[in-house]
C-alpha cells in the first residue's frame, strides 16, 4: 500500500509515495526550499508543487513545525510565520490540493511514529524520546510504544534560552561550531531532559543522524541508551503517510 507523505520544515519540504508495507519512500523524495516568509499561502504552494510533481491523488500526509489539536487547529510556530496560529491547516492543505483527504501531524511525532514502527524504536517499550536536530529541536515521547503529542521539548529552558536557540544543528552552523563544540551544548540538553522523563532510550533524528559518529562519541555521562534514527532524514515523509493511511480507514 502506498500513501503519500511531506515533511514540512524550516528550510525545505519535502515529500514522496510512501511504501507502508516497507515503511520506506517508493520513490525517490522531491524537495523545495520553504519560502521565507513561511506564511500559509507560500507553504501551501511549496506542497502543491511536491504533491503535482508526483501527479498524486490519493490521501496525503502532512508534517508541520508546531502544535497541531484536532488534527487540524495550528496552536504554535515556531519556526514558520506566526500567521500559521489559529489556521486551520487541513482545510487549507485540501483546497490547495484540489480537495484531497489530508492529515496533518506535528513533524517529530511523525518522526518518532515511523522510528517506532519501522527503525530504532521498533519492539521497545519503556520511556522511549526522539528528538530531532535541525532548524529547531522537535520530540516524540512514547510510552510502552504509545504517542503522547505535541511535547515540543525543544522549547526547554537551557542557560536562559530555548534549548533549540542553543543546541540545534542550525545553531552549530550559525555560530561555526565544531562537532565537539557541538556535542557539548547537545549533551546538556540531553541531560535535562533525562532528569525530566527518565527515558530508557533516546533516538537522535533529524539531518544529523547520518553523521551520528561525528557527535555520539562526544556525548557522555546519559543513563539512557542513545543511538541515530534509522530512517535519518525521511523518518517524518513516513510517518505522515502513517497517520494519513490510519485516518484513511
Amino acid at each position: 500500500m502506498q500513501i503519500f507523505g511531506v515533511d514540512i520544515g524550516g528550510s525545505g519540504i519535502k515529500g514522496a509515495p510512501v511504501d507502508l508495507d516497507k515503511g520506506d519512500l517508493a520513490q525517490e523524495r522531491c524537495k523545495v526550499l520553504t519560502p521565507h516568509p513561511a506564511t500559509p499561502d507560500g507553504v501551501a504552494d511549496g506542497v502543491k508543487q511536491v504533491v503535482d510533481h508526483f501527479g498524486w491523488s490519493g490521501p496525503v500526509g502532512l508534517t508541520f513545525p508546531g502544535v497541531i489539536t484536532d488534527g487540524t487547529h495550528i496552536r504554535t510556530a515556531a519556526n514558520v510565520d506566526k500567521s500559521w496560529i489559529d489556521a486551520d491547516a487541513r482545510t487549507l492543505f485540501s483546497e490547495r490540493l484540489g480537495g484531497l483527504p489530508v492529515t496533518v501531524v506535528n513533524d517529530a511525532d511523525a518522526a518518532g511514529v515511523a522510528e517506532m514502527e519501522f527503525g530504532a524504536g521498533r519492539g521497545r517499550k519503556g520511556v522511549v524520546l526522539l528528538l530531532t536536530f535541525g532548524t529547531g529541536i522537535g520530540s516524540a515521547l512514547f510510552v510502552d510504544g504509545e504517542l503522547v503529542p505535541n511535547t515540543e521539548l525543544g522549547h526547554l529552558e537551557l542557560d536562559g534560552h530555548d534549548a533549540e536557540k542553543k543546541a540545534s544543528s542550525k545553531v552549530k552552523e550559525d555560530h561555526d561550531l565544531s562537532w565537539e563544540q557541538w556535542a557539548g551544548r547537545v549533551n546538556k540538553y540531553l541531560a535535562h531532559v533525562e532528569m525530566l522523563f527518565t527515558p530508557s532510550l533516546f533516538i537522535i533524528g533529524g539531518g544529523v543522524s547520518r553523521k551520528a559518529d561525528k557527535f555520539l562519541p562526544y556525548i557522555e555521562g546519559i543513563k539512557a541508551e542513545i543511538v541515530p534514527a534509522q530512517l535519518q532524514n525521511n523518518a517524518g515523509i513516513v510517518g505522515a503517510a502513517m497517520r494519513a493511511a490510519h485516518h484513511a480507514k
